[in-house]
């Protein structure tokens, strides 16, 4: 491992190795494990992870409360609400067959972003806006189908089909999309309250009021999908939304307002405390780069979350990782699946951390991290995968 670490394709960047046993907690490789890196998605772990102390096993969609002959409603953050992939509907079915709604979206201190993102991708799938009660993935998804297919329906009139790169406006609801593409855009819109009231009234085809405050009445819950889902393809497509929405679920367990610096202080001040180098962490997805962890940091929380979880269940929800990145197939027939894995990129960084199993059937644990290189992405996932290939014939 050590020659391998001093390639020539890790010259003048940064990088750092740890890889613990399972069972016997010892340490069998440690290189800048305790050195601070840009996590990228790396911080989905540390999300997931949360979110496993925090969420029961089906996720708290909505809270409310019947008043009179007045149903309040507020968010959760829940953002499997017709999600593109997920496409929870229970909270659509439920409200139904309510009486008279009142939407309430104030419940929440969030930014529509996180601290530290990049302010150009507003318009990128990546990049959907947070918010209390999200719905379609707080996006809209356009392709042609003989015709141009708009979903949500709401903004079919606010499309414009135009040769350009652009895919939304900045600062309106006003979104583009090339009459020679040939795949389906998601393009994040902007959300307000009133956005959210007009969906909801479009799919419950049915008058909801938009007030600016929730009685002081005891609140009940809702409960949505299953959790295991939600997180299985958070960590499998790496969304960003869904664990920066996770997080703000998670914080309907704490506060009445949706938090996601609470959820992050709650954490570190508890289930946490215990890291040897103490995280900056600031959001759910690891799309800022004020974020910084540890090789170690990951480790320890990787040992909890196998401690805490069953193997059956935890490896139905980690997904398999090669040369090539996150994998639903394995393509190397020459050896069984043997990485579970989360990966983490932004530009010139790249990182990987979960669980290795050996020939010999023994489970490891690593964090590779790599920042600030410049040679092509490929080249340093090859140099990873050959790396822990090595390790899992070895031990």
């Amino acid at each position: 491992m050590k020659s391998q670490l001093q390639e020539d394709v890790l010259k003048n960047s940064f990088h750092g190795l740890v890889v613990i046993d399972t069972e016997t907690k010892k340490t069998i490789y440690a290189h800048n494990e305790n050195r601070y890196f840009t996590p990228a998605s790396n911080t989905k772990i540390a999300t997931f992870y949360a979110s496993t102390k925090l969420l029961p096993s089906t996720i708290p969609t909505l809270k409310y409360a019947a008043v009179n002959d007045t149903l309040y409603i507020e968010g959760t953050g829940d953002p499997s609400w017709i999600h593109p992939r997920l496409a929870d509907s229970t909270a659509v079915r439920w409200l139904k067959n309510q009486g008279t709604l009142a939407l309430y979206t104030q419940n929440s201190n969030e930014s529509r972003f996180g601290p530290g993102w990049a302010w150009e991708d507003y318009d990128t799938y990546f990049s959907p806006e947070k918010s209390t009660l999200p719905l379609f993935g707080n996006v809209v998804s356009l392709h042609f189908n003989d015709e141009l297919v708009v979903s949500p329906n709401f903004f079919a009139d606010k499309v414009q089909v135009k040769d350009t790169t652009l895919k939304r406006d900045e600062f309106t609801n006003h979104f583009y999309i090339s009459p020679t593409e040939q795949d389906t855009l998601e393009i994040p819109f902007i959300t307000s309250g009133s956005i959210t009231q007009k969906l909801l009234e479009d799919m419950l085809g049915t008058t909801v009021v938009l007030t600016d405050r929730f009685p002081s009445v005891e609140k009940k819950t809702l409960y949505g999908m299953e959790t295991d889902s939600i997180y299985r393809d958070m960590l499998f497509e790496s969304d960003n939304f869904l664990a920066e929405q996770l997080l703000m679920v998670a914080s309907s367990t704490l506060s009445d307002t949706l938090s996601t610096q609470k959820v992050i202080d709650h954490m570190l001040e508890n289930h946490l405390n215990d890291l040897e180098q103490h995280p900056r962490w600031v959001d759910g997805s690891g799309l800022s780069r004020y974020n910084l962890f540890t090789p170690k940091s990951f480790v320890q929380i990787l040992q909890k979350i196998h401690n805490e979880i069953p193997e059956e269940r935890l490896f139905r929800i980690f997904p398999m990782w090669d040369a090539s990145g996150t994998v639903e197939y394995w393509a190397d027939s020459s050896i069984e699946p043997f990485i579970f894995a989360k990966s983490g990129s932004l530009g010139n960084n790249y990182n990987l951390s979960g669980y290795l199993k050996t020939k010999s059937g023994k489970w490891l644990i690593f964090s590779f991290m790599n920042n600030h290189f410049k040679v092509p992405t490929s080249q340093i996932r090859s140099m990873i995968y050959a790396t822990l290939k090595d390790i899992h014939n070895t031990y």
